[in-house]
């Protein structure tokens, strides 16, 4: 069968740019998780490295856009995915002798696979820029060795997040959004019983912990919103109403939940 390599013309769809901005939250999402994790609940240097850190993950991905085809314009030019093999080109290199493999196969799914290794380079490179002066001038309240911390994790995450794009990029293309709600459901599951937090009281007594809650709901939402990539808008639209349901069941039932009041109620029973 002969195939003929032609030039990607076409435009990015729902799911495509929904793919890609995952791909772009990730970054952005473990740098604050790594923040938070060292600044410490004394630290009022946190919000603006969050802000630094979304500064730097903007920047990257208005700059990878404006660098892709076509160059200067804040749009894509893309091939369609069709299958998963899609994303493995350089499996099919043909053996015409069955000895030696010609390496001629082109990425079938520009750019979605290439322009995720671009948006980290670039978000790396700025993060090295700008972070390590922002941390140094504002992080006062840090020991010395803690105060950088944050951004020797995302010199581990980063190599990380490209291995994994290089070699699960067409498997998280299709599986994203269902990723997206099993761990924002255990995220927020995990952290609202590691904050003790059993009642609706509990929740407004730290605004940090409506910002979290919130946050979570915006991830429920864009995992659903994937899911069903936006193709029936009314009944999409109804689903978002289930956005508040873990949470709320969470609220509901921790007190029946709580393991001291297990352990005593087995000891009334004895």
């Amino acid at each position: 069968m002969d195939k003929i390599c032609r030039e990607c013309t076409g435009s990015p769809g729902h799911y495509d740019w929904l793919y890609l901005g995952f791909m772009a939250m990730l970054p952005l999402i473990l740098h604050w998780f790594f923040i938070e994790w060292y600044s410490g609940k004394k630290s009022s240097s946190a919000l603006f490295q969050h802000l630094t850190a979304l500064l730097e993950c903007s920047v990257a991905a208005i700059v990878t856009l404006l660098v892709s085809d076509p160059v200067g314009f804040l749009s894509i030019r893309s091939c369609k995915v069709l299958m998963l093999s899609d994303w493995y080109t350089m499996l099919y290199n043909p053996s015409p002798d069955y000895i030696t493999t010609i390496h001629c196969t082109q990425e079938a799914v520009y750019p979605l696979y290439t322009i995720v290794f671009i948006y980290y380079a670039f978000c790396l490179v700025l993060m090295m820029l700008l972070r390590p002066l922002l941390v140094k001038k504002i992080a006062c309240g840090l020991g010395k060795s803690d105060r950088f911390k944050s951004i020797y994790a995302a010199l581990y995450f980063f190599p990380i997040l490209t291995v994994l794009q290089a070699v699960g990029g067409g498997l998280l293309y299709y599986a994203f959004p269902y990723i997206i709600l099993v761990l924002s459901l255990v995220t927020l599951a995990v952290y609202m019983s590691a904050s003790e937090v059993e009642t609706f009281k509990d929740l407004l007594v730290r605004k940090k912990r409506l910002v979290v809650l919130f946050s979570h709901w915006l991830l429920h939402a864009y995992g659903i919103i994937s899911i069903s990539k936006l193709e029936r808008l009314g009944q999409d639209l109804a689903l978002l109403a289930l956005v508040p349901a873990p949470a709320l069941f969470y609220l509901l039932t921790a007190k029946y939940t709580e393991p001291s009041r297990i352990l005593s109620e087995g000891a009334n029973g004895h």
